[in-house]
């Protein structure tokens, strides 16, 4: 068998490789170089924007990202060396279609990773922030390019996507110093509200953690069927979970307390059904009824007590 252009073959494989060594090993010093340079551009972001008051999760992300871009044209860089005829151009006209395919089956994490740049750009909420989205609230334990994670105030774990985030409503609980608290209680309808609201406030006005600027306040909102409901609205600071199920746990024990020892009625919602006829003689005595009519001027109805039975009728045989 002949064996020369087998080896000629070779022989010009060996020297083309001979030949491209040089280029292969300039472009190893400088991958290697540009990730030196990677990692010196990520330290000085991270203290760049540390020294701006950036949030910590902000400073790794754009750490991060400067330091794959770095090694991202390191490697453009290398690969021009190796090979003289690639170029950046030539890359980017190779992925063509399967680019834009890739693009669209990668739509929701690009989605996600984007509305996760902002929300760490425009911080709408921090990491240990209390915040409520639809039928989700807990603080934030994370921020990531993907999505965020939430503990819930009865230890769970929720993963939201970023983009949900982002253009939905999205409730921080914890966004200012100082939250109002409010709560409807009911009192009768014959109870003074002058000295019901009096009492209501004395009783906020002496709950620790209950804030005097802004004071307290008590509002007539509603007059409901079995009761006239007085709002209570007071301030707390600071307005985490804890704090505000607490201050609620001792208003509402000082309130009720302070309106039982008045003697205000706190009734429960209660009907009334009224068996009679407003045009009979025989109706209830409208000098004392309270059924939604006055008794009126000149004479009234008797009441049904004045009035004798009736006689027994004979019956015809």
């Amino acid at each position: 068998m002949d064996f020369s252009i087998a080896w000629q073959k070779l022989n010009q494989i060996g020297r083309d490789l001979m030949a491209a060594l040089p280029n292969v090993a300039f472009g190893i010093v400088a991958f290697v170089l540009f990730m030196l340079l990677a990692r010196g551009v990520r330290a000085g972001v991270q203290r760049v924007t540390r020294k701006k008051g950036k949030h910590h999760s902000l400073s790794l992300l754009l750490s991060r990202l400067a330091y794959v871009a770095m090694l991202i044209l390191g490697v453009l860089v290398a690969v021009t060396i190796m090979l003289p005829g690639f170029t950046p151009a030539s890359l980017v006209s190779a992925l063509g279609v399967g680019g834009i395919a890739i693009g669209f089956a990668f739509k929701d994490i690009f989605q996600n990773f984007l509305a996760g740049i902002l929300l760490l750009l425009t911080e709408p909420f921090k990491i240990e922030d209390q915040i409520k989205y639809k039928d989700f609230e807990g603080t934030v334990e994370s921020i990531q390019t993907r999505a965020t994670t939430i503990k819930t105030y009865d230890g769970r774990r929720v993963v939201i996507p970023n983009a949900e985030l982002f253009t939905n409503a999205v409730t921080v609980n914890t966004a200012y110093e100082m939250r109002r608290l409010q709560y409807d209680i009911g009192i009768g309808y014959g109870d003074d509200i002058a000295r019901a609201r009096e009492l209501m406030l004395e009783a906020m006005r002496g709950v620790e953690g209950v804030l005097t600027d802004p004071g307290p306040e008590v509002l007539v909102v509603e007059l409901a069927d079995s009761t006239v409901n007085l709002r209570a609205r007071w301030w707390v600071n600071p307005p985490r979970r804890a704090d505000v199920m607490d201050a609620q746990d001792k208003v509402l024990e000082a309130v009720k307390n302070k309106l039982t020892e008045a003697g205000i009625d706190l009734p429960f919602p209660t009907q009334q059904i009224l068996f009679h006829d407003q045009t009979e003689v025989t109706d209830g005595d409208r000098r004392r009824q309270r059924e939604g009519w006055p008794a009126g001027p000149g004479d009234v109805p008797e009441a049904r007590a004045s009035v004798p039975p009736l006689a027994p009728q004979p019956v015809e045989e």
